[in-house]
């Protein structure tokens, strides 16, 4: 099974300039903890991703106002890709070497067009490899977010 059978095509996307208020109206309009940061909405070439921990941890336990901060100072780049024709077994290893709960999808051009999260592993594979996944991800091998240099 390739990722384009399972992924969530056309996330909501935002620019680096977008603010952080809007990013997380974006967050609860589209039910997600991660928006993609493209480049432009006319090219979406990712060059990042916000999640709602890295407004917590990068802003909000900083003791920052989120409110002064576009999605450029929080969120956490390079990002990680895959092709539409990547499979799922390779995508499940980028996850756990990376420790990654969702990894951006990119067409031929290398434009934003799906997220894979465990999520949609969750619901396509069988229980025993989604729970090798969730658990080689979540191994306590880093820490938070990088704090904001500001």
């Amino acid at each position: 099974m390739r990722i384009q059978e399972l992924m969530t095509p056309n996330p909501t996307c935002c620019t680096p300039d977008t603010n952080l208020r809007d990013v997380a109206r974006l967050m609860v309009d589209c039910d997600c903890g991660q928006i993609p940061v493209v480049s432009s909405l006319q090219d979406l070439r990712p060059i990042g991703v916000v999640t709602d921990r890295d407004i917590v941890c990068r802003t909000v336990a900083q003791g920052k106002n989120p409110l002064d901060f576009a999605a450029r100072d929080c969120m956490t780049s390079p990002v990680w890709t895959v092709a539409l024709d990547t499979s799922v077994e390779e995508c499940c290893r980028l996850m756990e070497q990376h420790q990654v709960r969702r990894l951006l999808a990119i067409d031929a051009n290398g434009r934003c067009c799906g997220i894979v999260s465990q999520a949609d592993l969750a619901q396509r594979l069988p229980a025993q490899q989604t729970a090798k996944v969730v658990k080689e991800v979540s191994q306590t091998r880093g820490s938070a977010p990088a704090p904001l240099a500001h």
